[in-house]
């Protein structure tokens, strides 16, 4: 009997250690599947920003253009390119200068939006909001008119708004906003119960950018004590261009786009720069610098950076030594000791930065890091780059027959504002020590833990707000806490991709985080379906980058290849990071790019096979195509402020002409036949006009698996 009692226990011993080994099994197998999707999530993370920054960058370029094209354009039809010389370069307009101009524009009978009358009261924000949930538009008239009214509460604001938790239970504090229903609905409508500071990028946020920041002005002038607006680095009239707000402005007020934008254009410009509670928390969009001066930001005139991409103009006579130039250039003509390529080199950049960069930032993607030196002015010692934050501590200049040394001129004050406004917009924490530029943006600075430290020391602080980031899950701390970044749009790049969040601040001044997702659809994926999904969208984007630098890549790919049109996954990866210059893991990356070779290497051509331009062009050589692919967001605006009746027509001398300015500005060689080829196989009907629409299908990169549930190449399974 006791034998018996000994098997069974020796049997449930195997059992109970079977079953344990299986759990460990099932938890080791658990473990390294989450670490998969973790994986899997990073780097898809990692590819939506690179290609947002490196779109930010190409925005600088774009802003760089639109000056140089300015200066270039020729009168077509009798009239230049109306929009674009308003916004760069507005004149004094009577008809905008009159304070009740908006009283000119008749509102119809038929109408049946809502009619504002001011100073507004609850009853017409309230209609605001009825009438945009049932997708009505606000009439020219009363959007004039709420942006005059705006604008002058505005000018009566101070560039830093002091805010205090004494009046208030808590503050609201959002950024990145793009939904402004989601969180009002949650956490209630702007009054004084609830006063809320959103800290920038009202607009360039989805399809109704306009409805937003109409609301939020509504509710500012509502409740200008507890309706509190940071300025972002999309109140930007050269940031709205690419990224859809003038866009989305001209086709709903066709016959007043004009002053709407320019309007706007005004608006944003005076919108306050940061806020501070208590004195003690600092809100600002995207963050500091080592130069940032809080004392002499609260100083400046904000509104005279209308964006933050156009370097001010810096005159020689703003340095007072253009007297010491001519001397320096005409030494420079007779000196035999140094090379002369180099005297004409000088000379064509000089000549260059003063014809065609007036008021325009450098055609540098770094350009906004740092001001330029003028080129007759010689530093000691010379850095290469523009971009890197350097002190010249002595100037050779010329003095009678030899160089003397001079302190360098300070900057002038114009320069100093725009680039602390510039940091205060664009800049990024880092969790290095020190300041440098932000190279991967384009524009403000990275900073760290010791820059943040240093101004909230300086200034009695204890905490920096910023936005101006994507952040999975709605917010993020970095430097010991002392920089927490908010985000409240959810879903920004990809439905599932991320969550949106604001903060809650009392009068104790610790910071509540409140989490939302916008669609119900999104709320009830599996983690594994959200990651495949935003992981299906962040590698076709990728993959399109590709395509649209193929002959880059080709050519770096055949220097490494072998007889067989392969190289090693070193190469491969190094070729793709020195084309597309987007820091991403292309090792992890390479199954759902490239296919493999029998010997192990890499099938380069594979990298671009299942995609398709939209319409092939028999005519279109393939340099230009490919060129065309590259800047089709670019042509995509340029073209829309060309077609000044918004008729979706442009004819083929202003698409020749505009085009032929774009390749020079880019230093694009191609042939003027080619273009020509280009246009008539565009224009299909033969009318003299292209079709608008028909352009940009022609020239829109085609997945032939555009199904988001199929692996890529097939070479992929998801679990």
């Amino acid at each position: 009997m006791g034998c018996g009692t000994s098997v069974a226990t020796e049997a449930q011993g195997n059992m109970v250690e079977t079953a344990m080994k299986a759990a460990v099994l099932i938890q080791q197998w658990f473990r390294r599947y989450m670490a998969r999707l973790e994986m899997r999530r990073r780097y898809t993370w990692n590819i939506f920003q690179s290609i947002e920054y490196a779109g930010e960058q190409d925005q600088l370029q774009l802003s760089s253009f639109f000056s140089f094209m300015l200066d270039n354009f020729t009168q077509l039809n009798g009239s230049g390119p109306d929009l674009m010389s308003q916004l760069m370069d507005p004149a004094a307009d009577p008809w905008l200068d009159r304070e009740t101009c908006y009283n000119l524009i008749p509102v119809p009978e038929s109408y049946t939006g809502p009619r504002l009358s001011f100073p507004l009261s609850v009853s017409d924000t309230n209609a605001l909001l009825s009438a945009f949930k049932e997708q009505q538009v606000l009439h020219a008239r009363y959007v004039l008119q709420l942006l005059y009214e705006t604008k002058k509460l505005l000018k009566q604001m101070p560039n830093i708004v002091h805010l205090s938790t004494s009046y208030t239970k808590e503050i609201t504090i959002c950024g990145g906003l793009r939904l402004f229903f989601v969180v009002v609905v949650q956490n209630g409508l702007p009054s004084a119960e609830t006063p809320y500071v959103f800290n920038g990028d009202f607009v360039d946020r989805g399809k109704k950018s306009i409805e937003v920041v109409v609301l939020l002005f509504a509710y500012l002038l509502l409740y200008p004590d507890y309706m509190h607006l940071n300025r972002g680095n999309h109140e930007d009239h050269m940031m709205n261009l690419r990224y859809g707000f003038t866009k989305e402005v001209m086709q709903k007020y066709k016959t007043h786009s004009c002053e709407i934008l320019q309007l706007f254009q005004d608006v944003f410009s005076l919108l306050p720069i940061a806020t501070i509670v208590d004195g003690k928390i600092l809100i600002v969009h995207g963050g500091i610098s080592d130069q940032t001066d809080l004392d002499f930001l609260n100083s400046i005139e904000r509104h005279k950076v209308k964006s933050a991409l156009r370097f001010p103009r810096r005159s020689l006579e703003q340095l007072d030594i253009n007297q010491s130039c001519g001397q320096l250039k005409r030494m420079r003509s007779t000196d035999g000791s140094r090379p002369s390529s180099s005297h004409s080199h000088d000379s064509a950049a000089s000549t260059s930065s003063s014809s065609s960069s007036s008021s325009s930032s450098s055609s540098s993607s770094s350009s906004l890091c740092s001001p330029r030196t003028p080129s007759c002015l010689t530093p000691h010692p010379c850095l290469s780059s523009p971009s890197i934050s350097h002190t010249i501590s002595i100037l050779q200049v010329p003095f009678l027959d030899s160089l003397s040394s001079i302190p360098p001129p300070s900057p002038p004050r114009d320069e100093q504002e725009w680039k602390q406004i510039v940091d205060i917009l664009w800049s990024d924490p880092k969790t290095q020590e020190g300041c440098s530029p932000n190279t991967f943006r384009g524009g403000g600075c990275y900073f760290g833990p010791d820059v943040t430290q240093r101004l909230l020391l300086q200034h009695g602080l204890q905490l920096l707000i910023r936005s101006h980031e994507c952040k999975q899950e709605g917010y993020e701390l970095c430097h010991s806490g002392q920089v927490i970044t908010i985000f409240s749009a959810s879903n920004y790049y990809e439905e599932g991709s991320n969550r949106g969040a604001y903060i809650k601040v009392g009068r104790e001044l610790m910071p509540r985080f409140y989490q939302y997702q916008v669609s119900r659809a999104t709320r009830k994926l599996t983690l594994t379906q959200s990651v495949r999904a935003a992981e299906g969208s962040a590698l076709k984007a990728l993959k399109e980058k590709l395509f649209t630098h193929r002959s880059e890549l080709m050519s770096g790919f055949q220097q490494h290849q072998n007889n067989a049109g392969t190289v090693s996954v070193s190469e491969w990866a190094e070729v793709l990071e020195s084309v597309l210059r987007l820091d991403l893991p292309w090792r992890t990356l390479r199954p759902h790019l490239a296919r493999l070779a029998p010997d192990g290497r890499v099938d380069y051509q594979s990298c671009f096979e299942d995609m398709e331009p939209g319409i092939p062009l028999a005519q279109v050589t393939p340099n230009l195509a490919e060129t065309l692919f590259r800047y089709r967001t670019d042509i995509e605006i340029i073209f829309n402020i060309i077609d000044k009746d918004h008729s979706g027509l442009i004819s083929i001398e202003e698409f020749r002409h505009t085009w032929h300015l774009f390749s020079a500005h880019l230093g694009i060689d191609i042939d003027n036949s080619a273009i020509d080829d280009l246009a008539r196989s565009i224009d299909f009907n033969k009318d003299g006009s292209i079709d608008f629409t028909e352009f940009l299908e022609a020239f829109r990169v085609v997945h032939k698996l555009d199904n988001k549930d199929q692996p890529l190449n097939g070479m992929l399974k998801y679990p």
